[in-house]
């Protein structure tokens, strides 16, 4: 199946290009791992290491309008932690939650913008990691590079890049993940003890579906720098939103949804992690792919998510524009939780309870069970809206 809402925008869901591109590189010293683990730089056989790199997408090109439409550059700041955290909570899921090192890339179109919006996103950043810093996680910027590329860039781009090193012993490998699991999904939306509001559960990915989809052509015409002169112009801003519309059944706008920050899960995961670590076999972090993206991972496996959180408000306005069909919606969005933890129905109450304590819903969310052909790809069944789609 593919997510042709998605395709139309100029936007792969599965990246199976990129997939087939990489194929025959190294899969490092943990294959099947959520992140490629490589030797410890300083060469100690103990310790091994990662090297992320990743960024807010077309995210960037929604602050940019909210900017322009506002004359607030605060509204940059958010990309700057949808850029770190897009790669942290990757390096999680490999049982990495503490001690990263990161450079950050800004290109930018100067005519665009300025140097006030360059401020408002490195603030972001230095925000972000004294956030994370009151939580136990330890952040270290290295510094970066700001580049004025405006032959290549419309607006802005906000990228980084995140070295971190730890145990072999403590690595958390996917391949891991077995039949008879049970899948606790962390949500996504809502507001937990470390953030400052409600959060619409949006993430970084899926943005160019979202904005297009969400907010109103009057921007089509009024922005045209913020999308890509080779998509079809109706496809471009067809929602009913304006960007200061509220967006129904949430305390947020059209806008501060769609710019809601990325939630990071660092502080939770390293709690479970302390106490429950010896229970996890695998952890999947639900970005480019949604809901489909654990079909990666494991060897002989289907996965079954039959007991899903109720759809965020941000999704549900998504899915109701008419544009997405039901199937896809799970290709391109998380769809309300963002990251999934596999281990034994024994372990999972104490996880949720783990969760709870920083007012993270968590729940059972479905289960693993083994394929009867060893030899088949990997297989997902969502059970959801009264329906069932096989993947």
């Amino acid at each position: 199946m593919k997510a042709e809402s998605y395709l139309s925008r100029g936007v792969s869901p599965t990246k199976d290009d990129v997939k087939l591109a990489v194929a025959n590189q190294s899969k490092g010293l943990f294959p099947g791992s959520f992140c490629k683990v490589i030797e410890d730089p300083a060469g100690d056989d103990n310790w091994c290491s990662a090297v992320h790199a990743d960024g807010a997408g077309t995210k960037s090109s929604a602050a940019y309008l909210m900017y322009r439409l506002t004359g607030d550059t605060s509204w940059f700041a958010g990309i700057a932690q949808d850029s770190l955290v897009m790669n942290t909570d990757d390096l999680a899921c490999i049982g990495a939650t503490d001690n990263f090192l990161v450079s950050n890339t800004i290109g930018r179109n100067a005519h665009r913008v300025n140097a006030e919006c360059l401020a408002a996103i490195i603030n972001g950043y230095d925000s972000f990691i004294d956030k994370m810093a009151a939580h136990d996680v330890k952040i270290t910027m290295t510094g970066g590079e700001t580049a004025d590329v405006g032959d290549l860039v419309r607006t802005v781009i906000c990228d980084s890049t995140v070295v971190v090193r730890l145990p072999r012993a403590n690595v958390i490998n996917a391949a891991d993940i077995k039949p008879d699991q049970v899948i606790i999904g962390l949500a996504s939306f809502g507001q937990t003890n470390y953030e400052d509001r409600e959060n619409s559960g949006i993430g970084s990915n899926g943005l160019t579906a979202a904005r297009h989809l969400l907010l109103h052509s009057d921007y089509r015409d009024q922005f045209p720098e913020t999308y890509a002169d080779t998509m079809p112009a109706d496809k471009a801003y067809c929602g009913l939103y304006h960007a200061e519309d509220k967006l129904p059944g949430s305390t947020l706008t059209a806008g501060e949804a769609v710019l809601s920050p990325t939630r990071t899960y660092l502080p939770v995961i390293r709690r479970i992690l302390a106490e429950h670590g010896n229970s996890i076999s695998g952890i999947i972090h639900c970005t480019g792919g949604g809901q489909v993206k654990c079909r990666d991972f494991g060897h002989g496996l289907r996965y079954v998510k039959d007991n899903l959180f109720e759809r965020p408000p941000v999704f549900r306005a998504i899915f109701e524009s008419g544009d997405v069909k039901q199937h896809e919606m799970y290709q391109i969005f998380n769809m309300g939780h963002r990251m999934e933890l596999y281990c034994d129905q024994d372990s999972a109450a104490a996880i949720i309870e783990t969760a709870a304590t920083f007012k993270l819903d968590a729940r059972i969310i479905g289960y693993t069970e083994k394929l009867t052909d060893q030899d088949a790809a990997n297989q997902v069944i969502i059970k959801d809206q009264g329906e069932e789609f096989v993947y």
